[in-house]
């Protein structure tokens, strides 16, 4: 009944939020009609987030579109920045991964860097899937937009799409000689160099585009003894993309790269009584330590992390007419390296080296064109294939470095989908089609067996095969004003757990997961186009969730699997604006509510107590309810407001300042049960109402600003901005985790920086 009566709360809303704009639009036509020229109206932006061409306005989905000069007023360094932009959207860095992120749209998310499990949100870059969480943390100078899409996308961008898309485009080569440069200064000894080059090679026929991007930093974590940094590293990404026009109706586009980075493998200590690790402290104040100022110092030299990443990504269309062919190949290959210390003792008793290699194939072909003036396609198959192997030694107590793990995995991925558009009324359009996909996947582990005996557990497989279809229907009763309803199923493939080490838990598969998504929403242009505002209600059935859980077992004495856990149940709504009040002025905001909840979320831990002689005296099984505890990644609220003003000097000198705030609700990052309690029900269910505190991250309020002087410079010009972001200095953690009964870690979030950009473009 509950879920009955939100859908009609949701429906009315919207439906109630349509009709008041429509009976404004007739007013608002007429004061069009006499100020069709005011330069100050908000300018279309055309995306392609249904791999078409058309405006954000009139595309019914929800969705966010930052376009480059947001991300250039803004200082903007990774994709990491615009978390909290977009409704319901978290990004967090993953250190223990090269470039990993943790992003989560809706409150769907899988925060892991192991290779045998597939990202629940993902990310696009021209077109190309990067399959791993591992890369998708980019640089941010050479991007021509960026589109969030929110919801399951699988119809179009794939299987792993049930939260949602990032679609990135970068800028293609340009016909004319050009280019930009930017050198930047900023706390914590931060330097960057980043440039792109446009030269035309063959008049009208062939243009290159070179760009390369240096980052690197001392780190803003602080060493307890002599506050020396620690947390430094350094990234580079270089390249060359390639544009040949063999005619007005073909083009093929090349691009070759490259990305390398080190960095500090930090983490902070938040182990706590009633841990083994707190035991063996050897400084004071390792042991329960506050999860905001306390991370920021750390007690272990960090281990190092490396990661090597080239790429090519071909990309060929040709416009035959009646219908435009589109052809994407991608490349992707990844060597990485870790060494982690763990538990960031003193003295170390948990360390961790691990060695992955990884590579991804996928080709996707796609048709596209009108079989009627009223009735337009996207018809395509896809495929992808990936391998990794996984190298890892592991170091106990102090004790030498062992053999704990080696695993190679496989994933295969073949698809078909098409996707249709039929205004077959007036002003009323039908948007249908689906996407069927076969999935196999492969894993083989060796690893150390109860004996200790290096073992091979063996090669297992396993194939799923699923269809997610999408309706919706929308109406613009106006050309300002379009009111949309869809539904929506999203699918992840099942897979292997890639941190599985004894024989049960490497050979049995997880299943996939299933979402069903019901939307409503309504698009307008108020005030002559001075004002979009966008509103979105959605509710969400999610099945079979992966969730990582921790068991007992293994040479490691504890085993991090992902299990089909639980079901839930996800609504919220979503609104974002765009306002022009005044010339030179353009003020943006967006706002996210998400409300959440598990049902039927059980883990099962078997229980023994021995003697001496290893006989066993008494035994049972612990079972814990976690129904009650919050999703991870999942903030209650999620905020921003942020506005661009631009002041002429005349001569072409210009002045802007750029504003903004971000808030991001608490939430929590594992789902976990806090060891330091003792279990009541030795042989009963334990019910939990909420995760180690541990693991929470705090609410955020982050204040950013930048103030930009630009002039003209030999033909081009020139930019100077002086920017902060996280003027507020909000602390605390950018992610969490706990082992239960042994040790727990943290990272920590950037805090307040300071810095100059030098940039020029021509």
């Amino acid at each position: 009944m509950k879920i009955i009566n939100f859908r009609r709360q949701l429906l009315l809303t919207t439906f109630a939020s349509s009709m008041a704009i429509a009976m404004s639009a007739p007013a608002q036509a007429a004061d069009a009609s006499t100020q069709a020229n005011d330069s100050n109206q908000i300018q279309d932006i055309i995306v392609s987030a249904r791999r078409r061409n058309e405006t954000l306005q009139q595309t019914p989905i929800a969705m966010t579109a930052i376009v480059a000069s947001q991300l250039e007023s803004k200082a903007s360094v990774s994709i990491a920045d615009i978390q909290g932009t977009a409704p319901n959207l978290l990004i967090t860095q993953q250190v223990t991964g090269g470039a990993a992120a943790n992003i989560s749209i809706r409150g769907l998310s899988f925060a892991d860097i192991e290779k045998s499990f597939d990202p629940t949100v993902a990310v696009v870059v021209d077109g190309a899937f990067i399959g791993t969480s591992t890369g998708q943390l980019l640089d941010f100078f050479d991007i021509d937009s960026i589109e969030v899409l929110r919801g399951p996308q699988g119809n179009l961008f794939g299987r792993n799409t049930i939260g949602g898309v990032i679609n990135i485009k970068r800028s293609r080569p340009k016909e004319e000689l050009g280019g930009k440069f930017e050198m930047e200064y900023g706390s914590f000894n931060t330097m960057s160099e980043r440039g792109v080059l446009h030269v035309p090679l063959v008049k009208d026929k062939l243009f290159a585009k070179v760009f390369a991007f240096h980052t690197q930093t001392d780190g803003f974590y602080k060493y307890y003894t002599d506050r020396s940094p620690r947390g430094g590293g350094n990234n580079t990404n270089f390249g060359a993309s390639f544009l040949y026009k063999a005619s007005e109706d073909f083009d093929a586009l090349l691009t070759l790269e490259k990305q390398v980075s080190e960095q500090d493998n930090v983490v902070s200590n938040i182990s706590g009584t009633g841990e083994v690790f707190c035991l063996f402290a050897a400084v004071p104040g390792e042991c329960n330590r506050n999860t905001t100022k306390d991370l920021y110092t750390v007690f272990a030299d960090p281990g190092q992390a490396r990661y090597s990443s080239p790429a090519a990504t071909l990309e060929m269309n040709w416009n035959a007419g009646l219908v435009k062919l589109t052809s994407l190949t991608n490349y992707r290959e990844s060597k990485d390296s870790s060494y982690e210390d763990v538990d960031s003792f003193a003295e170390p008793f948990y360390k961790v080296d691990r060695h992955s290699k990884y590579r991804q194939i996928s080709q996707e072909l796609r048709a596209s064109g009108q079989f009627a003036e009223n009735f337009d396609f996207v018809v395509g198959g896809y495929f992808f294939d990936s391998k990794y192997t996984l190298n890892q030694k592991t170091s106990l107590f102090g004790g030498d470095f062992y053999q704990s793990q080696i695993t190679h995995g496989t994933s295969q991925s073949v698809a078909a989908f098409g996707d249709f558009n039929w205004e077959f009324l007036p002003k009323l359009r039908l948007n249908f089609g689906g996407r069927v996909t076969h999935d196999k996947k492969g894993l083989d582990t060796s690893a150390p067996d109860g004996a200790g005996v290096f073992t091979d557990f063996g090669w297992n497989h396993k194939s799923w095969t699923k269809f997610t279809p999408k309706v919706s229907l929308d109406y613009r009763p106006t050309h300002d004003l379009m009111v949309y309803g869809s539904w929506s199923q999203g699918y992840r493939s099942g897979g292997f757990s890639g941190r599985g080490l004894d024989q049960v838990s490497a050979t049995t598969p997880f299943n996939p997961e299933k979402v069903n998504s019901f939307e409503a929403g309504v698009k307008a242009e108020l005030f002559d186009r001075r004002l979009t505002l966008n509103l979105a209600g959605f509710y969400v059935k999610y099945k079979d969730i992966q969730e990582t859980i921790t068991k007992s077992g293994g040479s490691t004495g504890n085993i991090t699997i992902v299990e089909n856990a639980a079901s839930a149940k996800v609504k919220g709504i979503e609104a974002d604006f765009t306002a022009r009040p005044i010339d030179g002025l353009t003020v943006r905001g967006s706002l996210g509510y998400l409300h959440n909840r598990f049902s039927g979320f059980t883990n099962k831990e078997a229980w023994s107590i021995t003697d001496g002689d290893d006989n066993v005296l008494d035994s049972g099984l612990h079972i814990y309810d976690y129904s009650g505890v919050n999703m991870i990644y999942a903030p209650k609220i999620t905020a921003s407001v942020s506005f661009e003003y631009k002041y002429e000097l005349g001569n072409d000198h210009q002045v802007r300042l750029n504003g903004g705030y971000r808030y991001i609700g608490a939430y929590d990052q594992q789902v976990s049960r806090d060891a330091r309690i003792p279990t009541i029900q030795d042989n009963g269910t334990t019910v939990l109402t909420s995760n180690d505190p541990r693991v929470r991250a705090n609410k955020q309020s982050l204040l950013d600003a930048s103030l930009s002087y630009i002039l003209p410079t030999g033909g081009g010009e020139t930019r100077i901005t002086v920017f902060g972001r996280n003027l507020l200095d909000n602390r605390g953690p950018a992610t969490a985790f706990t082992v239960a009964g042994l040790w727990s870690f943290a990272t920590a979030r950037e805090p307040r920086v300071y810095g100059v950009q030098v940039g020029y473009k021509f």
